[in-house]
């Protein structure tokens, strides 16, 4: 019995620390990959635990090959967005500007039903109230709401509502997106000349230039090897020169 326990208190630490070095907190935070491999973790952990026919080895090995696995995939996915899309799925719009992309919500697999559902666990009941919804690959559902619902609401001064926009990631980790920069409504050359009125020459040197089109602002920050240094330039306000 005691050795039955013994076995019990080790797997159980090296389980702990498995998934303590996958960097994860919540169930929430966790991709396909990583829960698959949660799941098998926890199943190869429990025979040895339970079997004392096992050889304690048996379970420790094959726990350590899957951690090795999950953190190779990690790194892939990071460095790799090809990688990490083939792995993780893309997010997926499923609202866009106040329209529900049916497309897109059967791709998904998701009802009418699926989708109020998510909603209403972000505290929002109406879809008239919705400029974008997006299907994270994590499953959960992020929401930006329109102009007139944000908070404070505007509608509460009798004020002009902003229009809504979904903000636009142009540089993400040194590789431009040229995708998004298209939907943007600009070009390579514009964010080249962007580049040039800040420290930043390179895209290479950029960690991420996000694009809020709502309110015309350009939000640059440099690599960490560079200074972390952030950027911020008024598109609206050149716009009107």
């Amino acid at each position: 019995m005691l050795i039955l326990f013994v076995r019990t208190v080790i797997l159980y630490s090296i389980v702990l620390a498995a998934f303590r070095l996958t960097g994860k907190r919540q169930l929430s935070d966790l991709q396909p990959f990583d829960l698959i491999i949660t799941l098998l973790i926890a199943d190869l952990a429990s025979e040895p635990a339970a079997d004392m026919g096992i050889p304690l080895i048996y379970g420790i090995v094959p726990i350590f090959a899957l951690l090795l696995l999950q953190q190779i995939i990690s790194y892939l996915s990071l460095k790799s967005n090809r990688f990490r899309a083939i792995i993780c799925g893309t997010p997926l719009i499923v609202i866009h500007k106040g329209i529900i992309m049916e497309k897109a919500l059967r791709s998904a697999r998701y009802s009418i039903n699926d989708l109020m559902e998510q909603l209403r666990a972000k505290d929002v009941f109406e879809l008239s109230a919705v400029e974008y919804a997006i299907l994270e690959t994590n499953g959960d559902v992020s929401v930006l709401k329109k102009g007139a619902q944000l908070q404070p609401s505007y509608e509460d001064f009798e004020l002009d509502a902003p229009n809504s926009e979904i903000p636009y990631m142009l540089i993400e980790d040194g590789s431009v997106q040229y995708e998004a920069l298209k939907q943007a409504g600009y070009n390579s050359k514009w964010l080249e000349n962007k580049l040039k009125e800040t420290e930043i020459k390179n895209p290479h040197d950029v960690f991420f230039a996000l694009f809020n089109p709502a309110i015309g602002l350009l939000h640059i920050q440099s690599k960490e090897n560079k200074g972390s240094k952030a950027f911020f330039i008024d598109v609206n306000k050149e716009n009107k020169k």
